[in-house]
């Protein structure tokens, strides 16, 4: 009776160690599990607002096809990040795939926290727009209006917004002339210009030069003019308002890192990621550095456009291609992209930042927005909205 239980207990041994051997060296499959959207109906900002949802047996289909997509660009092109994908407002598809710390090796989820790269721009320029209808400035006011000591002249908020202004690259004058070891907030920036002899690109309103610089000036004509920080306004009229609770202006060295924030990677060598440390140009905000969830962001389009944070007046602006002095069109609003061509109006904009690239389009004549977050370096934004746009054409009516 011994000698069999000695038996059955090496043999229960010699199965165990050859199941716990083979999920040892098994490479695991990405994990990526579609979860229903949060309903809450309560008037608690910390809750998560309505976002309406087409039903499981409608998105079936393209539900599956997209899920594949993901599995796809994980595993060929080291994607890390969302998709979300809405139609007329309503959720048609939202999931991640990936890891949020390679060196915890923890997933992605709903809840984590991308950092919106030029995305950003847009809540900027949002921001201009909701003081022009409180009459707190115009667009054709001048930066020398507020900023009298600004070095660079006859710019006005609309050359800024449309990146007309001919204003030289501030990473530049950061890098190369700043010498500090603190990285320089909006007002030292906008103060240490002043003293600096960099010189502008062109005149103002001669032609469209996409400027980041333009943007951290906008965010510092929204700090002096509504006495309140860039990240405090934003706060208070736009994610508030829409109950984007996962969202948020960060500046690096002055701010603390929130739960669920992602960090940016690259890959190295081919197969190792590595962390992409912050710069010297991580402390300004306004083009770039606000943070936010995939959900939110749809909260965001979704808000903007029904007139609850601004005027349709105003969004028609923001929507509507500027010019320039000489009346030439350019391919872009107000924090916005346009394209149109072939009886279509797209809406978007892409970024690229620390490792971080992401994309929000809207493809007005469909009503579809799409939404794409990633972590890792991503380097074709481009052609996935236009992988993604075509299974939904494909593999999804409403």
């Amino acid at each position: 009776m011994k000698s069999n239980l000695k038996y059955f207990i090496g043999l229960f041994i010699i199965l165990l160690s050859s199941f716990v051997l083979s999920t040892n060296t098994k490479k695991p499959e990405p994990k990526i599990v579609l979860k229903e959207a949060i309903v809450d109906s309560t008037n608690n900002t910390k809750t998560e607002v309505v976002l309406k949802k087409f039903s499981k047996k409608e998105t079936k289909k393209v539900t599956h096809k997209l899920d594949s997509l993901l599995k796809r660009i994980n595993k060929r092109h080291d994607f890390h990040g969302s998709i979300l994908v809405a139609k007329k407002g309503k959720l048609v598809y939202q999931n991640q795939i990936g890891y949020a710390d390679f060196r915890k090796k923890s997933d992605l989820s709903e809840a984590s926290i991308y950092q919106l790269a030029s995305v950003s721009k847009q809540f900027t320029a949002a921001s201009i727009m909701i003081l022009k209808e409180r009459n707190q400035l115009k667009l054709t006011d001048t930066i020398t209006t507020y900023f009298p000591k600004f070095p660079f002249k006859n710019i006005t908020i609309q050359h800024l917004l449309n990146h007309t202004s001919g204003l030289p690259n501030y990473f530049w004058v950061a890098e190369n002339e700043w010498k500090k070891n603190k990285a320089p907030t909006n007002i030292e920036m906008m103060e240490f210009l002043e003293t600096s002899k960099v010189s502008k690109f062109s005149w103002p309103g001669r032609k469209f030069d996409y400027s980041n610089t333009g943007y951290f000036v906008l965010a510092s004509l929204i700090e002096k003019i509504s006495e309140m920080s860039y990240s405090e306004f934003l706060d208070a009229n736009i994610f508030k308002p829409l109950k984007m609770n996962d969202s948020f202006a960060f500046s690096f060295q002055n701010d603390t890192l929130r739960s669920n924030q992602l960090i940016g990677y690259r890959l190295y060598r081919g197969w190792r990621h590595r962390t992409i440390p912050n710069t010297i140009n991580d402390a300004i905000v306004g083009d770039k550095n606000i943070y936010a969830t995939s959900k939110d962001l749809l909260k965001w389009v979704n808000g903007l456009n029904s007139g609850k944070i601004i005027s349709k007046e105003s969004l028609e602006l923001m929507y509507a291609k500027g010019k320039t002095k000489y009346g030439r069109k350019i391919p872009y609003g107000f924090g916005f992209r346009i394209n149109e061509k072939n009886d279509e109006k797209i809406v978007y904009h892409f970024g690229k930042w620390n490792g971080f690239s992401t994309g929000i389009t809207q493809y007005q004549e469909d009503d579809l927005v799409v939404i794409i977050l990633e972590h890792t370096s991503y380097r074709s934004m481009d052609y996935l909205n236009k992988q993604i746009k075509k299974i939904v054409e494909e593999n999804f009516d409403s």
